[in-house]
C-alpha cells in the first residue's frame, strides 16, 4: 500500500502525524529524501499549493475577520446574530472546497464532518445548531490559522527557492566577470543551500496546513466516537428486529405446518379411513354370505385382508403425520401410547402437567420420543427404556430418553437422529446426544414451551 493509499485509508480517523510526513514532507523521514529535498515531487507539490491556497484562504480570512467583526460588535441589538450564521454557513462550502484542493495538490483526504442539527423545528432552533456548532466555528478558525501559515510558506517560496534561483542565475551570467564580489563556487554553494532550506520550509509549511484541515476541517474524534457509536446502535437495533422478525416467521411457518399436519390427519381419518373401516365391514359381511361359493370366498377373504391391511398402514400414516391421541388427550398420553406399542419396555415419567407448552414444542417432543424408541427398538439391543418429559424453570420442554443398550448412536447426515436434531433446532431448541459404545444411550432435548 503507498502512503496517499494509507493516507485514503484513514482519512476518516486520526490520521498519525508518520502518515502525514511520508505523504507530504517526506524530507523529515530519513537522510535520503532529506538530501533530495529541492528536486522531490513533495517540494514542488508544496510551492504549487502555497501559490493557490493563499489567494483561497486569504480571500475567505479577509471575509471571515470582516463578518466576525461586524457580528460580534452588533451582536447586542440581534442584528449580528444573523452575521454570525452566514459567516458560519458560509464556513463549511469554503471547507468543502479546501478539502478538494487539498486532495487535488496534496493527496490528502479528509472525510466532510457531521453537523450539529436543530433539536427543534423553526428558523431560531436552526440558528442555535448553527451557532452551536463546534465544527463551523473551526472551519473559520482554520481560515485564520491556514493564511497564516500560507503566507509564511508564501515568505519561505520568495526567499529561498526564489532567491536560490536568484544566486543560481548571477553566477552563470557572470561567472567569468573579473569584478565578482563572491567567487562563483561560492554562489552556487549559496544557491545550493538555499534551495535545500526553502525545500525544507515548504514541506514543514505543506505539514502544519495538513494537520490544520485534519483538526479543522474534518470530523473530530469524538464525533466520530459518537457516530461510530450511532452506527452501532443502528446495526444492533436492525439487526434485533431482524432476529424478532425472523423467530416470529419461524414460529409462525412451524405452527403452520403443524396445523398443516392436524387438518392433514383430521382428513384422513374422517374421509379415506373411515371409509376403508366402512369397506372392511361390508366385505366381511360379504364373505360370510358367500360361504357357499369356495371362489367367491378367497376373492372376498383376500380382498378382506388387504383392506385390514390398508387400514393399519394408513393408521400408521396418520399416527406418523400427527397423532389423533396428541390432539385429545395431550402429550403425557401420547408419551404413554408410545411407550404401550414399544417392543422394548419403556417407563415413562411426567412429574407435572405439560399443557404449558405450545402445540408445536408437543409435536416436536412427540416424535423425538418416537424416533428415539423406534432406534432402540431396531439397533440398540437395549433391555430397557426411560422416558422423562417436564417443563424446566425457564419455561423449555425437556425431554431425557436412556435405554441400557450397546451405544454408540450418532446422528449422521440424512438419518432418522438427524432429521430429529433439524426439527429441535427449528423450534430454537437444543439437542444432546450422548452415546458411548457399550454403555447406552442417552439423549436430552430442550425446546421453548412458546416455540
Amino acid at each position: 500500500m503507498t502512503s496517499d493509499q494509507s493516507t485514503d485509508a484513514r482519512a476518516g480517523s486520526c490520521v498519525p502525524v508518520a502518515d502525514d510526513l511520508r505523504l507530504v514532507a517526506p524530507a523529515f523521514t530519513g537522510w535520503k529524501p532529506l538530501l533530495a529535498a529541492p528536486v522531490a515531487g513533495a517540494t514542488w507539490a508544496g510551492v504549487s499549493q502555497t501559490v493557490v491556497g493563499a489567494f483561497v484562504v486569504g480571500i475567505a480570512a479577509t471575509v471571515a475577520v470582516v463578518l466576525l467583526s461586524l457580528g460580534v460588535t452588533l451582536v447586542i441589538v440581534v442584528v449580528g446574530i444573523p452575521i454570525l450564521v452566514l459567516m458560519l454557513l458560509a464556513a463549511r462550502p469554503f471547507a468543502r472546497l479546501e478539502r478538494a484542493r487539498l486532495h487535488a495538490q496534496l493527496r490528502v483526504s479528509i472525510d466532510a464532518p457531521t453537523y450539529k442539527r436543530p433539536r427543534k423545528p423553526g428558523w431560531w432552533a436552526a440558528w442555535m445548531a448553527v451557532l452551536g456548532d463546534s465544527r463551523s466555528w473551526a472551519h473559520v478558525a482554520y481560515s485564520l490559522v491556514g493564511s497564516i501559515i500560507l503566507a509564511t510558506a508564501s515568505v519561505i517560496v520568495s526567499v529561498g527557492l526564489s532567491g536560490a534561483l536568484a544566486l543560481l542565475a548571477f553566477g552563470i551570467a557572470y561567472g567569468r566577470s573579473v569584478n565578482m564580489p563572491v567567487p562563483v563556487p561560492l554562489l552556487l554553494a549559496g544557491a545550493i543551500v538555499a534551495a535545500w532550506l526553502g525545500a525544507l520550509g515548504v514541506q514543514a509549511s505543506s505539514l502544519a496546513l495538513v494537520r490544520s484541515a485534519r483538526s479543522m476541517l474534518g470530523s473530530s474524534p469524538q464525533a466520530e466516537a459518537v457516530e461510530a457509536a450511532r452506527q452501532a446502535r443502528a446495526r444492533a437495533d436492525e439487526a434485533e428486529g431482524r432476529a424478532v422478525h425472523l423467530t416470529q416467521t419461524r414460529t409462525a411457518a412451524v405452527g403452520a405446518a403443524d396445523e398443516e399436519r392436524r387438518r392433514i390427519e383430521r382428513d384422513l381419518h374422517d374421509g379415506a379411513q373411515q371409509r376403508l373401516v366402512a369397506l372392511g365391514v361390508e366385505l366381511g359381511a360379504a364373505k360370510r354370505r358367500a360361504s357357499s361359493d369356495p371362489d367367491a370366498a378367497a376373492a372376498l377373504e383376500y380382498a378382506h385382508r388387504e383392506v385390514k391391511e390398508t387400514l393399519a398402514e394408513l393408521r400408521d400414516l396418520v399416527r406418523g403425520i400427527h397423532p389423533a391421541v396428541l390432539t385429545d388427550r395431550g402429550l403425557d398420553a401420547a408419551l404413554s401410547a408410545l411407550a404401550a406399542r414399544s417392543p422394548v419396555p419403556v417407563t415413562v415419567d411426567v412429574p407435572g402437567p405439560l399443557n404449558r407448552a405450545s402445540t408445536s414444542a408437543q409435536a416436536a417432543a412427540y416424535f423425538v420420543v418416537a424416533e428415539a424408541l423406534t432406534n432402540v427398538a431396531k439397533y440398540a439391543h437395549a433391555t430397557s427404556v426411560s422416558v422423562s418429559a417436564t417443563i424446566t424453570p425457564s419455561q423449555n420442554l425437556r425431554l431425557l430418553i436412556a435405554d441400557d443398550g450397546r451405544g454408540g448412536a450418532t446422528p449422521t447426515p440424512g438419518s432418522g437422529l438427524d432429521g430429529l436434531r433439524s426439527r429441535v433446532a427449528a423450534l430454537d431448541g437444543t439437542f444432546d446426544l450422548d452415546s458411548p459404545a457399550g454403555a447406552g444411550t442417552r439423549l436430552t432435548v430442550e425446546v421453548p414451551c412458546a416455540s
